[in-house]
C-alpha cells in the first residue's frame, strides 16, 4: 500500500496538507502516516522538567492527531497511523521516508503570507531532486470544494 506521508505542526497550512493527503488516500486506496516532530531544544532543562515537557508535547500530538483522524476516518474512511519523532525536523521526516518503504509522496502544506511557503517547504524543495519520493505542496488557502476536485 502506498502512504502519504504527512507532517502535523502547529501551521494552519498543515490542515490543507492532511486534507489532501486523506483524499488522494481515499481515492486511490492508500493511506496516511501522520509525522510529528518534537524539536529537541524543547527539552534543554533539568531531567525531571524536560521529561514533563516531553509528555505534555506528546499529549498535545496526540490530542490534534486525534482531531484529523478522526475526520480522515468519519468522512474519507482513512484511518491514518501516527509517529511522533524528536530531533529535527528535516532529518526526522528523511529517516520516516528512509525507515517505511510504503510512503509514496510526502505532503507538505505551504503558508499564504508574506513570509513564503514555510521552513519545512523551502528546505525540503531545495533537495527535491534527492529525495527518494516525490513532494505534493499543498496551497494553504484552497477551499474544501477546490482540494476536492483536485483530488
Amino acid at each position: 500500500m502506498r502512504k502519504f506521508l504527512v507532517v502535523l505542526d502547529d501551521s494552519r497550512e498543515c490542515l490543507n496538507a492532511m486534507r489532501f493527503a486523506a483524499m488522494r488516500a481515499a481515492k486511490t486506496g492508500g493511506g496516511v502516516a501522520i509525522l510529528s516532530v518534537i524539536p529537541p531544544d524543547e527539552f534543554n532543562h533539568w531531567i525531571g522538567v524536560g521529561e514533563v515537557m516531553r509528555e505534555e508535547a506528546r499529549e498535545r500530538i496526540h490530542a490534534h492527531f486525534e482531531v484529523f483522524a478522526k475526520w480522515m476516518r468519519d468522512r474519507q474512511g482513512v484511518d491514518p497511523e501516527l509517529i511522533i519523532r524528536e530531533g529535527k525536523a528535516v532529518p526526522e521526516i528523511m529517516a520516516q521516508i528512509e525507515a517505511d518503504a510504503e510512503i509514496g509522496v510526502l505532503v507538505l502544506g505551504a503558508g499564504d503570507d508574506r513570509k513564503g511557503p514555510g521552513p519545512l517547504v523551502s528546505q525540503l524543495s531545495k533537495s527535491s531532486g534527492n529525495l527518494p519520493v516525490p513532494i505534493t505542496i499543498v496551497p494553504g488557502d484552497l477551499s474544501k470544494e477546490r482540494l476536492d476536485a483536485i483530488t
